[in-house]
């Protein structure tokens, strides 16, 4: 669950909707920026699909009661985490080989420091099931696989960016993790500078480097969840009973002058 915290509420974002943003913004990413169209449905799949283990965690939120707040995706247990992860891995790799590799490859570099041994063995696991995915890939072109794997993990950036920011905060306000862009898209920018987005109104991103060829909409799906009927309720019950809403945003390119 993706969480975004309001003086009386919480909204909350299902992972696979999240995803599904994510899948929508690769769909509508401009493919002459990219090496070649090979492997661009299996390369859209794993954009939509690569929160799928999220599926079945998200059905009914946990409450964290260290820091009186749902659980969010980055804290979540880690080992009933891992055991979802490769669950979600097995369905997407079952579906295409090429698309469980991207998404192995995205997962894994979650735990690129860590020293923990459960994400240790989990890296051992995902190891294995690379080499057994690339045996099934013999004309794997590298330079392909990795500009592929840029683009899923900024599609996961980018729509980390549409749900955890209010619609039309000011930069100097968005969460801190993409006040200075997204990671690894200089590629796509033709300059040494990331791409980097801005919100310029409540229902309206613009985005450096016009990695899109046409403005395209996307909708955000969540429940806001008052804090009160939490206390009242219990964080399942309340979440449970919210309405879903809906926020549409649409995505454009944008210069230099309109991001800062």
């Amino acid at each position: 669950m993706i969480i975004r915290e309001t003086n009386d509420s919480f909204i909350m974002i299902k992972q696979h909707d999240h995803a599904f943003l994510s899948g929508e913004i690769v769909k509508h990413f401009d493919v002459s920026l990219l090496r070649s169209n090979a492997f661009r449905d299996e390369l859209l799949y794993a954009s939509y699909q690569h929160d799928r283990s999220w599926i079945g965690l998200d059905k009914a939120p946990v409450w964290n009661d260290a820091v009186h707040r749902p659980f969010t995706f980055s804290y979540y247990p880690l080992v009933p985490k891992l055991v979802f992860y490769e669950r979600g891995l097995d369905e997407v790799s079952d579906a295409h080989p090429y698309a469980g590799l991207l998404c192995s490859l995205h997962f894994c570099s979650f735990f690129s420091n860590t020293s923990d041994p459960d994400c240790l063995r989990f890296l051992e696991e995902e190891n294995l099931r690379q080499k057994a995915l690339r045996k099934q890939l013999p004309a794997l072109d590298e330079d392909l696989l990795q500009e592929h794997f840029t683009l899923l993990q900024f599609s996961d950036d980018f729509s980390l960016f549409i749900c955890l920011n209010r619609p039309g905060v000011a930069k100097e306000e968005e969460h801190p993790c993409f006040r200075n862009g997204f990671k690894h898209t200089e590629r796509f920018n033709h300059t040494e500078d990331p791409l980097e987005g801005k919100w310029t109104g409540p229902h309206a991103i613009g985005i450096s480097g016009a990695p899109f060829k046409q403005p395209f909409t996307v909708e955000l799906h969540y429940k806001e969840v008052s804090k009160a009927s939490i206390l009242q309720e219990g964080i399942t019950k309340a979440y449970a009973s919210a309405d879903i809403s809906t926020h549409s945003i649409t995505i454009s390119s944008a210069g230099p002058d309109q991001i800062v």
